[in-house]
């Protein structure tokens, strides 16, 4: 039998204050998630292509700022965690199942071609706006940063605009 109790989402949302100002307080950074990939990225990079990453000067700025091993970011141990922390939290409420949700007027193909797409524009996006919604919104509206506001904005205001366009998709 399925559990469908969730936790209350204020509850929840004073959770993840609290933990985000613990986050800036001790790590002096909010938290976020691409960082994470953009380092996994940057160490493949180095271990395929170890020429092209001592002659880039991407490269060299970014083992300046980060260390010799970009796998050693708070960032990586960060997703680490949630992915762990969801994999059990999932388990003990019962709600762990490997299932493609879907509406009943896409088939799985498309339903995957979209979500990969997605990703990779998701992806893209974070690379441009230096930073995921989790950094740049979340963290950013925890210090009551301009850019945080604007941006929680954007990421709401878009995805209600192009909603519109991708209801059929879902809708029955």
């Amino acid at each position: 039998m399925q559990n469908n109790n969730y936790m209350n989402p204020f509850l929840a949302g004073i959770l993840l204050g609290l933990l985000l100002l613990l986050t800036i307080f001790i790590t002096g950074r909010g938290l976020g998630a691409s960082g994470a990939v953009k380092s996994a990225v940057v160490q493949i990079e180095k271990t395929v292509a170890p020429a092209h990453v001592e002659n880039s000067t991407f490269f060299q700025e970014y083992f300046t700022t980060h260390g010799d091993n970009p796998l050693k970011s708070f960032l990586v141990f960060e997703v680490i965690g949630a992915l762990i922390g969801a994999f059990v939290s999932g388990s003990i409420s019962n709600r762990l199942k490997f299932d493609l949700e879907k509406g009943s007027k896409i088939n799985t193909k498309t339903r995957i071609a979209a979500a990969i797409a997605g990703g990779a524009l998701f992806g893209f996006g974070a690379q441009l706006g230096r930073g995921c919604t989790s950094g740049a919104a979340l963290t950013g509206m925890g210090v009551f940063s301009t850019g945080g506001i604007l941006t929680m904005f954007a990421i709401f205001g878009g995805a209600y605009a192009f909603a519109y366009f991708f209801r059929k998709l879902w809708l029955n």
